[in-house]
């Protein structure tokens, strides 16, 4: 069997070969490396022991699971499964539909996934940041921090109900263009027409994406590239001109600033005290004029420029032109996306908004500053320091519907906020509790720690100390002064607790709430592909090795026993111990072993 990551290199390689077609895909679902490697990137996630409809989950993981399954894709009488539907709430206090797949459907769509990365992502814009390798929504706020400077006009876009909406043969037909091979085409019509239950009752899907499948984000972007093309498209016949042609004030301010710079140096000698002082105050006075006036014409109407960034189905559009020309684009693309894709842009969320306003983007506030503030460059001259580049801000209704959200924050009898003890929280222990506390707010911060005004998420935090502070108290019947002197520790409000390795402190987070642009790769969106080829890790070795762990029985099929999480264990029965004691959430066994430990034999 091929290794994986070289069938992946290798269609990746001819990728930018634009009359390339990718022919006999399907063949590589018949290679069980493909599905152990699956296997072991879905392992980790916290959804792999859900279960869709039936009882399939990452429990029971074997290699006649795997074959079974390759069978039934090599003879095509694999059908997955429909989803089961859940609703899980939104920000805005709606629901969203979301699908579970079955584990072994999960496989397969990893599996498949996989194969169309490597076919489409080295050709999607740069401009689109979802659900791609070291791209993130901070890469794409960090791109509009960096390229909107001068911005007049922004097109807030949001297509209403994008995944429910996609049309599958539009996709199908996008994915036809490259890939010549009808098997695994029809694979993805097989995911695409799975359909849902939804309280016992199936429903079919002729329209969207499975919300929840692996597969799903790729196909989206795969979706959405075609609006990206046409927007870079767009872009290149909208912009024109160099440069904005200059502004007749500012640089007649300008010369007469160099000529009585130029006449003083030749007569400085020569004049009085009285007229010295004359003369400097005045070139002073023409300084102060000059930087309120812009160098060149803003609303020269031979300069036009469009920025676009995209982050799944949103997107944020900058427009240096008239108001008229930035309908204009949203006209076309309001047909583009009807014609094109079978989409609709959301009315209500779809805005025209002026640079001089905030556009909501991602949950940031952009706002184009107009910042007359100066500083001194080191010839003594002053310079702008901000007029027209692109700012991010916290907007200050989300701390505060996070802390209402956390249960942290309350309408008191006077229509005041006040923090209040959080019920949810009385029955965890000390540890849990500050832990978090401390988790909840590094991660806001950690969100919008790109903010020119993040500094205010101190509030934040202060409210949710408070918050914590009371939910101590009322869980021990104290009040919240006896609280703070419990538990301050040099100083600082502190839970002591015991490890392994010794006696430790749990302190109230103090990390300072400072700007911090730095984009590290472990915080992108998914995990980026960092190996070009790579051994098995120790679980795929571990269900290859033909030895039970618990019974020690040797050259017998094994199945792998899953659990959600060590902590939920007792540790009343042996195995439990056994997977304690090695810190381990799986435990390869026979498959007597693992039939005995289901029905409760095996100690």
């Amino acid at each position: 069997m091929r290794n994986p990551k070289v069938v992946l290199n290798s269609l990746t390689s001819k990728t930018n070969d634009k009359n390339y077609d990718f022919q006999r895909l399907y063949r590589n679902l018949y290679n069980i490396e493909f599905f152990l490697d699956a296997y072991d990137k879905i392992y980790p996630n916290k959804g792999s022991n859900i279960k869709g409809i039936n009882e399939d989950t990452i429990d029971g993981m074997s290699l006649k699971r795997i074959n079974a399954l390759i069978e039934k894709l090599r003879n095509q009488t694999y059908q997955p499964n429909p989803a089961r539907r859940i609703y899980i709430p939104k920000k805005n206090g709606k629901l969203r539909p979301l699908g579970l797949p079955t584990f072994e459907d999960k496989l397969v769509q990893e599996v498949a996934k996989r194969i169309l990365e490597s076919i489409y992502e080295p050709n999607f814009s740069e401009n689109s940041h979802a659900f791609r390798p070291n791209r993130s929504c901070h890469t794409a706020l960090k791109q509009i921090k960096n390229t909107f400077t001068g911005t007049r006009w922004f097109i807030e876009g949001d297509i209403k109900g994008f995944f429910d909406n996609i049309d599958h043969h539009t996709l199908i037909n996008i994915l036809r263009k490259r890939i010549k091979d009808e098997k695994f085409i029809n694979l993805i019509w097989k995911f695409l027409r799975a359909g849902y239950v939804e309280d016992w009752v199936f429903h079919k899907t002729f329209s969207g994406t499975p919300q929840g499948g692996i597969i799903s984000p790729i196909l989206s972007n795969i979706y959405l590239n075609e609006l990206d093309h046409f927007i870079e498209e767009y872009t290149s016949t909208f912009n024109n001109g160099d440069k904005r042609r200059h502004n007749i004030v500012y640089h007649n301010l300008a010369s007469k600033i160099n000529y009585r710079k130029y006449k003083n140096k030749h007569e400085w000698s020569k004049l009085g005290k009285e007229t010295r002082t004359e003369r400097a105050n005045e070139v002073k006075q023409l300084y102060k004029e000059l930087i309120t006036n812009d160098s060149k014409d803003l609303f020269d109407p031979n300069y036009r420029r469009m920025k676009y960034v995209r982050y799944a189905d949103d997107f944020l559009i900058g427009v240096i032109a008239s108001k008229e020309e930035t309908e204009k684009i949203k006209r076309d693309l309001t047909e583009f996306l009807a014609k094109k894709l079978k989409l609709e842009l959301s009315a209500e969320k779809t805005l025209i908004t002026h640079s001089k306003n905030n556009a909501r983007f991602l949950g940031y506030d952009i706002r184009i500053a107009r910042d007359w503030q100066t500083m001194k460059m080191p010839n003594g001259t002053q310079k702008r320091k901000f007029n027209f580049q692109a700012k991010l801000f916290v907007p200050h209704e989300k701390y505060i519907k996070k802390l209402i959200s956390l249960g942290a924050l309350s309408l008191g009898k006077n229509n005041q906020w006040k923090p209040i003890h959080r019920t949810n929280l009385l029955h965890s222990d000390d540890l849990e509790i500050i832990r978090q506390y401390n988790a909840e707010i590094r991660g806001l911060y950690n969100y919008y720690r790109l903010a020119s005004n993040v500094h205010v998420l101190q509030s934040f935090r202060q409210t949710m100390k408070f918050s914590m502070i009371k939910t101590y108290a009322n869980k021990y019947k104290s009040t919240v002064s006896k609280t703070i002197n419990k538990f301050s520790i040099n100083g600082k409000f502190g839970i002591r607790y015991e490890t392994k390795e010794g006696k430790r402190i749990a302190y109230f987070i103090d990390q300072r709430m400072e700007k911090n642009t730095r984009i590290n790769s472990e915080e992108v969106d998914i995990e980026p592909k960092t190996v070009k080829y790579g051994g098995r890790t120790s679980l795929v070795e571990r269900l290859l090795e033909d030895k039970c762990e618990w019974c020690g029985a040797e050259n017998t099929p094994l199945e792998m026993h899953h659990v959600n999480k060590l902590k939920n264990l007792k540790g009343k029965k042996r195995w439990e111990q056994f997977m304690i004691a090695r810190n381990r959430k799986t435990i390869a066994m026979c498959e007597k072993c693992h039939h005995d430990l289901h029905n409760g034999k095996l100690d």
